[in-house]
């Protein structure tokens, strides 16, 4: 079943008049004699939308209790039993009384499409879920009925319904919109001109991006050379904090500037549990980034700041958007913090936003230990600590405090192990330990200057030091090696958890897969590589990255998967805890492979099907409408030869009539039988000429019946880029078909516009049309639309048209013809200067 089609009806502000237009739509589809239906519409007490209503069909509400208190919803049900061809469906943000089927409305919508009902729904700008903090900022309301963008994007047709902030202020006044007594009230907070304005422009820039993409899929589908820039790609650096849905919405505000902006969202799980996030908030925050449009990326690194870096000219971006640092004021004695430090380090390539949010300054807690995969750098301040820190401690007491006391001392040494152990981790801190021990020793333990020790007691004191500053330093990092443990053991669940979600999802892009492992572990290329047998080579099954491997052996690290495959990286040797996650990438990707192949068999066995398929159709044909016109010959000629019979010469004349007619309406149906087995098998050849249309259509058109065409072929037309003989084929079966169709007494016109780089044949009937379901099923191969007559063909003009228009580089469509009717659209190259008759190098097409 076809998804329905989806117009939305887009205002600035309430009471510009959406649902009186939507209405005004519903009103003109009826006239044409189109089933419309009104599923929900609410005319909140204005009288001239009320007055809309009048004549329209309306499905029964369903009636909700809540909280004591009934309530009237659209009744989803009673609209998929009715199943009118379009649904009126008001209010598409609004959301439904507990009890209804759908928390949104907009969801409702979805069930509607999915069962291929048309829908013309209406909302305003400040609805648009990535707009709700914008909208706040400009009215001081929060918009708590909100629908995802990409639900809006995806309609086929936006229309803005726009009105200045002084008329829509006048209606109000005259009380239009609200009832009097509310008027004056709105007008001073809400509706102020300057928040009117606002909302104005954010409707204006929102349906101005929206149709640049229209533009954009226009020209790639016409070949038209673009003129656009790069586009915007905006990287939003996420804690798992609330503060990242805020992030992600200012981030989908700065892509919708741009035509083609892009947002990707990243999560860095660092491996020593600096970072505390929720599950369920990233579970939130990552289908927030995918309603908004765009992507969720996941990956393991143990410098946050560098990691993001990384991703971000990984991905080419060119602006990164991270919220302003949560941190205490105190607790940047720690560090400048990761903001401060990717702006730092960004370079002049990549734009850095720090935003305000609300949980800016409230702080996010200190992690109980900071060690277990320790740096170059903190291992090198742990031992300057363990072993300095002790010497430094004892030239301050010895000059600066010497009356501190033994039991003082020995503290103040033993805090310096403690600072060891946390930075440095276990062996700094039994250095410090032995260090501080000895210079205890030496200069604090009588006699000094000496390794005696006169007083038992200061023997013990000294011991008890030893053993507490080596079991402070264990359990310090035995902590630190838990914490990293379980930071890896979290990193790794949400990766696998990932992993299990794209096999639920089903999603087969093996290429991406192969990213998301280059992503992760942060590698130059991955390849996924495959051989038949144990002594037959390798070949590279899919890759990303500059120079994959082409064999396990040429990798830093690989990965096995079963006996023939494997998952080679270069980049870095991978430690050996990562490669239980790499082994869940390769088993992953081994199954993407395999559905793809999968995919790619059921393809081929839909096209053997389709073979099959044509060719029964074609014993049909060859059985019946090419048995007709022989039949009709075989009967006139047999008449003529009869000895029994004096025919008259009126007579003579009407079968040897019959006989060319027959003749003729044979060479026809062979002639398309053979051009779509050439189209089937691939063996059509072009031989390309620059040519002038009003050369070729008029010769196209012999043998119709006079006065059935008229034709408008400007002399100032450019020429066209295409095969005469294959132009002249297209055109007459388009016209042929146009004319059985088209009523006696209107004729069917033909004509021809320059647009662009393209010049555009259109053929217009006055016939019955088709519907929009049908439009391309017409084009298959033995299709008739309708109830055409056995006798009117195989059904093969028009597919042998679009056949040979591809060949040639070229389009055919169909669309309707305003006031009833077909119009073909014919879509040709334009000729790009050559002189006329020199030919292009001949080319063989397989459509």
């Amino acid at each position: 079943m076809a998804r329905g089609r989806l117009r939305i009806y887009l205002g600035a502000a309430p009471g510009v008049g959406k649902t009186y237009a939507m209405l005004s739509e519903a009103h003109r589809r009826v006239e044409r004699g189109t089933d419309c239906v009104v599923a929900f519409v609410e005319h909140h007490g204005r009288p001239r939308t009320e007055v809309m209503l009048h004549g329209l069909e309306q499905t029964p509400r369903r009636e909700l209790e809540y909280r004591d208190t009934s309530f009237t919803e659209m009744d989803i049900d009673a609209v998929l039993a009715r199943r009118p061809r379009v649904a009126l469906v008001d209010e598409l943000a609004h959301s439904n009384i507990p009890g209804s089927r759908n928390a949104k409305r907009w969801q409702d919508v979805e069930e509607l499409l999915a069962a291929g009902i048309d829908v013309i729904s209406t909302v305003n700008i400040q609805h648009l879920e990535s707009l709700g903090d914008v909208v706040e900022s400009i009215t001081g309301v929060r918009q708590q009925e909100t629908v995802p963008d990409e639900m809006v994007r995806r309609a086929d047709q936006i229309e803005l319904v726009d009105m200045s902030p002084q008329a829509l202020r006048r209606r109000m006044a005259h009380g239009n919109i609200y009832r009097p007594d509310k008027v004056d009230a709105a007008l001073s907070n809400y509706f102020r001109p300057g928040n009117l304005t606002a909302l104005r422009e954010l409707a204006l820039l929102w349906v101005a991006d929206r149709v640049d993409e229209y533009l954009n899929a226009y020209r790639s589908e016409h070949e038209v050379s673009t003129i656009w820039g790069s586009r915007e790609r905006i990287v939003v650096g996420l804690t798992g904090g609330p503060e990242g849905r805020t992030l992600i919405r200012r981030a989908a505000r700065l892509a919708e500037k741009g035509a083609g902006g892009e947002v990707l969202a990243v999560y860095i799980a660092r491996s020593d549990g600096l970072t505390s996030s929720s599950p369920k908030e990233l579970a939130v925050q990552r289908e927030l980034v995918e309603d908004l449009g765009g992507t969720f990326h996941h990956v393991v690194g143990d410098d946050v700041p560098n990691a993001l870096l990384d991703f971000a000219r990984g991905v080419n971006a060119t602006q990164i958007v991270l919220g302003v640092s949560r941190r205490k004021s105190w607790q940047y004695v720690l560090g400048p913090g990761v903001g401060a430090t990717v702006a730092r380090d960004s370079g002049p390539d990549l734009d850095v936003h720090l935003i305000t949010h609300d949980e800016a300054g409230k702080g996010r807690g200190l992690p109980v230990a900071r060690g277990a995969r320790l740096g170059r750098s903190r291992i090198v301040r742990g031992w300057l600590v363990g072993v300095l820190g002790p010497v430094l401690l004892t030239l301050l007491l010895t000059h600066v405090a010497p009356e501190v006391g033994l039991a003082n001392d020995m503290l103040l040494y033993l805090t310096l192990t403690v600072a060891a152990a946390l930075l440095g981790g276990l062996l700094p801190a039994l250095a410090s330990a032995v260090v501080g021990s000895l210079l205890l020793n030496w200069y604090f333990t009588p006699p000094v200057h000496t390794l005696t020790i006169a007083d038992p007691k200061n023997m013990v004191a000294i011991a008890i030091f030893v053993g507490v500053a080596v079991a402070v330093a264990s359990v310090v990092d035995l902590a630190a090696r838990r914490t990293h443990q379980a930071a890896r053991l979290r990193a790794e669940s949400e990766i696998l958890s990932f992993l299990a979600g794209n096999v639920l999802r089903g999603e087969s892009s093996l290429e991406a897969l192969l990213e998301r492992v280059r992503e992760t572990f942060g590698m130059v290329s991955v390849a996924l590589l495959e051989r038949q047998s144990d002594v037959a080579p390798w070949t590279c099954a899919g890759s990303v990255g500059p120079r994959p491997c082409r064999s396990p052996e040429e990798a830093d690290a690989d990965m096995p998967v079963g006996d023939h495959m494997a998952l080679a990286l270069t980049g870095r040797v991978l430690p050996a805890e990562d490669r239980r996650v790499l082994a869940a990438f390769a088993a992953q990707a081994v199954v993407v492979l395999d559905r793809r192949r999968l995919r790619h068999e059921a393809g081929r066995a839909k096209e053997l099907a389709e073979g099959n398929r044509i060719r029964t159709a074609l014993l049909a044909a060859v059985s019946h409408d090419l048995r007709t016109p022989l039949a009709g010959i075989k009967a006139s000629v047999s008449s003529l030869r009869s000895d029994d019979v004096e025919w008259s010469e009126e007579d003579r004349a009407e079968l040897l009539e019959a006989i060319e007619e027959g003749a003729d309406r044979l060479d026809h149906l062979v002639g398309n039988l053979l051009d779509m087995s050439r189209l089937q098998t691939g063996t059509v050849t072009t031989l390309i000429r620059e040519i002038d249309l009003d050369e070729v259509v008029p010769m196209a058109l012999g043998g119709l019946p006079e006065f059935s065409v008229e034709l408008d072929i400007p002399e100032t037309l450019p020429m066209v880029s295409v095969d005469k003989g294959l132009l002249e084929r297209v055109v007459a079966n388009v016209v042929e078909n146009a004319v059985k169709y088209s009523r006696q007494d209107e004729p069917v016109l033909v004509f021809a516009s320059a647009l662009a780089d393209r010049v555009e044949v259109r053929v217009v009937d006055r016939g019955p049309g088709v519907p929009d379901d049908a439009k391309e099923r017409i084009f298959e191969p033995f299709q008739r639309y309708g109830d055409a007559p056995r006798g009117a063909g195989v059904g093969l003009g028009l597919a042998v048209a679009r056949g040979f228009a591809e060949a040639m580089g070229g389009t055919i469509n169909a669309e309707d013809t305003p006031g009833g009717g077909l119009t073909m659209v014919l879509s040709l190259r334009m000729a790009r200067g050559r002189n006329p008759g020199e030919p292009e190098t001949p080319a063989a097409v397989a459509s």
